[in-house]
């Protein structure tokens, strides 16, 4: 892995051991064995899935601490599958999956985290990390489409005959 303007600030928080900063590519850091991770030193590892929690696409990596809410306090505005990860240690973590089914990833979920103000933009959690999925509501469903609004009777038009 090369380090290019394509590489996110990531923290990969892992379950038994100290998390790690770096850098990741969005599009291929996820391998076959584990995540690729690049140092700041320059040195490019693979994590295996079993040890990762979750690799949170960051901000800045001073605000490491800063992890935000962990849950939506109402429902989410923003659109897609509202989602409640629980992990192996038994931590809860909600967020939002697009509602893009082709955007699904075998190796685990990539979510928009309920805290929009909070250091992580993005979370990965590994299928191997968690306990349980499940979707607690659809928000902004294709199926409910907005009607528009009725012309009033009294409305004329300006191109009619």
């Amino acid at each position: 892995m090369s380090a290019s303007s394509t590489t996110k600030k990531a923290i990969l928080r892992r379950f038994e051991k100290d998390p790690l900063a770096g850098y990741v590519n969005p599009v291929s850091f996820l391998k076959p064995t584990g995540v690729e991770l690049l140092s700041a030193e320059g040195r490019v590892s693979t994590v295996p899935y079993e040890e990762i929690k979750t690799v949170c696409f960051v901000r800045d990596f001073e605000a490491a601490g800063d992890a935000g809410r962990r849950v939506f306090n109402t429902r989410p505005k923003v659109e897609g599958l509202w989602l409640s990860l629980e992990f192996r240690d038994g931590e809860v973590l909600e967020g939002i999956l697009p509602n893009d089914l082709l955007q699904l990833e075998p190796l685990g979920f990539m979510l928009v985290p309920p805290d929009s103000s909070s250091n992580n933009q993005r979370v990965f959690a590994p299928r191997a990390a968690l306990r349980s999925a499940e979707i607690l509501g659809v928000v902004g469903s294709p199926l409910r489409r907005r009607r528009a609004k009725a012309v009033p009777k009294e409305q004329i038009g300006l191109f009619d005959e």
